[in-house]
């Protein structure tokens, strides 16, 4: 199932339409959607270089907007809808241990997701149930959303489509070790004061 979306995902990145479909995947994305919306942006960036900005701008707008639904899913329908998304997700029966690194890293946990391809529609959802700050994540979900996006469309307007097979592969360890540095600077700041 996931495959044959994956397949017509990347044949709408050629269609007159892409650019709404990347808002709404986006959107989708944040909150229940399982295709990431770079598998999309990607290939837009590289076919049309000189909008790789203002995809990667759309892209993060409508993820943020789609975060807020997941938040508000989070908020009040985590007994029925969120607990669905994230069995789906294979993290059922993991909400408690979601809780308590969220409770315990709060805004890092938005970044370190958000940067990485652990689903970000989990960090939506487990915000919104923890009823955790409102404006904090707004602003983390833009910085963290923001930078993957512009960095996958900056790639692939500046190496084209042929990087595609390699960012593919690479996409989860690329954003991995984003996401270790962004621990281990957090994890030295912590210490050094």
């Amino acid at each position: 199932m996931l495959e044959g979306l994956k397949s017509r995902t990347l044949e709408v990145a050629r269609s007159p339409n892409a650019e709404r479909t990347l808002f709404a995947i986006s959107f989708a994305e944040s909150s229940f959607f399982p295709i990431p919306p770079d598998l999309l942006l990607g290939p837009m960036a590289a076919a049309e270089p000189s909008k790789w900005l203002r995809y990667a701008i759309t892209c993060t707008v409508a993820s943020v907007l789609g975060g807020l639904l997941g938040y508000a899913i989070g908020m009040f329908l985590f007994e029925t809808v969120g607990q669905a998304i994230i069995g789906f997700f294979g993290y059922g029966g993991r909400e408690a241990e979601l809780r308590a690194f969220y409770d315990r890293w709060g805004v890092w946990f938005i970044f370190l997701k958000g940067l990485t391809p652990i689903p970000y529609k989990l960090v939506t959802i487990i915000s919104g149930a923890m009823a955790f700050s409102l404006p904090v994540f707004v602003v983390a979900s833009i910085a963290t959303r923001g930078l993957r996006f512009l960095a996958v469309a900056w790639i692939f307007q500046r190496f084209g489509p042929q990087i595609a097979p390699i960012i593919e592969k690479r996409m989860g360890v690329v954003l991995l070790l984003a996401a270790a540095a962004i621990v281990i600077a957090i994890v030295a700041l912590r210490y050094l004061h």
